[in-house]
């Protein structure tokens, strides 16, 4: 027997099975704050994800259709994919259940495995990574450039093998790899280019949107995103044969035309979270313009500290998507500062910064992929041992000891958050040389 629930009914239960949660409170989550007693520093109060009745309207109306998977009655999963693909100037959108299950679709509708190769930037989110391996096929790291944090096109050719089937760029931080350096490369190597857009939604190369550019790109709505759903994701393509291809993988029925590879699993998004992210669109782009005007205003103003290098946009770059703000701390300017000091000091004025990855090609969790029996059988020991020998960034290691991140939330902020922000470290530099002194 199914039971229709109205907002008001929906929420007073929701409050009285979860009141501690704050559920369908707008605002709820809220920046944590000092605790009682001694004044502490101002902080901005961004509360991540923001939403309100657009979502709550859209989950009940999902509710109480009764159709909460991808079918032919569902509607939201349709609308996404259409609103997506026209927002990013692509032919087609898959949603899927999150930015690695879209990334790890493309790998399977490419028939990528065992004794496969593709390159990647060692400056990324473990998952890029995770896509790969998966399929038991093998990563093979590109260093980066460091004034952009991007993988550096000039020395993927060296990289690519006869086993190479795919690039996977990364958009990192929201803002463009060179994609059309990139694309040079791929085009006269005759390898596809699969995006790694999940940090990137809105972002820009001389007016076309990331995502279309090689063969397909992939965004993610998890819950940090400038989106989300809590989890989720997408593949944007022009190719309908790869769109079909990726559809047939990512579900175990309804397939499209195209022949089955054998290979398929359950990689789908619900109606929920298409709902969520319905509503979430709407405030997108105005949330997008703040953004955007507060990354102008820093990249101007922390210009102008010496030691501070924020992130270059690459040449055609005509928008970024401003997930994370990435700058380079060079302590020499601040009086051999470390930068773990200096983060510190942030926290300590209010100012939310973290230090972005760590290098991610030595981490435990590559250098274990050189002992996995299975790889051992598939590449051979020998193989592998020269693989974890290869796997050398120095540039990505110097960048990761370097890189401060401000999350996309504090780009949501106020131009005087933005202007604290400048003079807490301009101040910070000032007090350099008596803070290193202390140790």
């Amino acid at each position: 027997m199914s039971t229709s629930w109205n907002r008001r009914e929906f929420i007073g239960g929701a409050a009285s099975a979860g009141a501690a949660a704050g559920l369908f409170r707008p605002g709820a989550a809220q920046a944590a704050g000092a605790g009682a007693g001694a004044a502490a520093p101002e902080k901005a109060k961004v509360a991540w994800p923001v939403w309100g009745e657009p979502e709550e309207t859209e989950l009940l109306e999902v509710l109480n259709s009764g159709q909460w998977g991808r079918g032919r009655a569902g509607r939201r999963l349709a609308e996404l994919e259409k609103a997506l693909a026209d927002r990013m100037r692509a032919r087609f959108c898959l949603a899927t259940s999150s930015g690695t299950t879209a990334l790890m679709t493309t790998m399977g509708a490419l028939g990528i495995g065992p004794g496969d190769e593709v390159i990647l930037p060692p400056y990324t989110f473990v998952a890029t990574f995770n896509a790969i391996t998966i399929g038991y096929a093998l990563p093979v790291f590109v260093d980066v450039d460091p004034e952009t944090f991007q993988i550096d096109p000039n020395k993927i050719a060296a990289a690519i093998t006869p086993e190479t089937r795919a690039l996977l760029p990364v958009h990192i931080g929201g803002s463009p790899a060179d994609i059309g350096a990139i694309g040079k490369v791929a085009d006269a190597q005759k390898v596809p280019i699969i995006e790694d857009a999940c940090q990137a939604l809105l972002a820009e190369v001389n007016g076309q949107p990331v995502g279309s550019a090689g063969l397909a790109g992939c965004l993610s709505f998890q819950a940090s995103k400038n989106i989300t759903s809590g989890e989720g994701g997408a593949i944007l393509t022009n190719d309908e044969a790869f769109a079909n291809l990726c559809h047939n993988f990512h579900t175990p029925g309804q397939p499209k035309s195209g022949a089955s590879p054998g290979r398929a699993a359950n990689f789908r998004m619900t109606e929920f979270q298409a709902g969520l992210l319905l509503a979430q669109l709407t405030r997108l782009e105005e949330q997008a313009k703040t953004r955007d005007a507060n990354a102008a205003y820093l990249t101007e103003a922390l210009g102008q500290i010496p030691g501070i290098a924020p992130a270059r946009l690459v040449p055609g770059c005509t928008r970024s998507g401003w997930h994370l703000y990435m700058l380079r701390y060079e302590s020499p300017k601040f009086a051999n500062l470390p930068r773990a000091r200096f983060l510190q000091e942030l926290s300590r004025a209010g100012v939310a910064a973290s230090g972005g990855y760590s290098s991610l090609n030595t981490s435990a969790h590559v250098r274990a992929l050189a002992d996995n029996p299975r790889y051992k059988r598939v590449y051979g020991e020998a193989a592998m041992a020269r693989w974890l020998e290869a796997n050398q960034c120095p540039v990505n290691d110097k960048l990761c000891r370097e890189a401060v991140w401000f999350p996309q939330t504090t780009l949501l902020g106020t131009r005087a958050d933005m202007t604290r922000i400048v003079e807490t470290i301009a101040d910070i530099q000032k007090r350099a040389g008596d803070l290193a002194a202390a140790g």
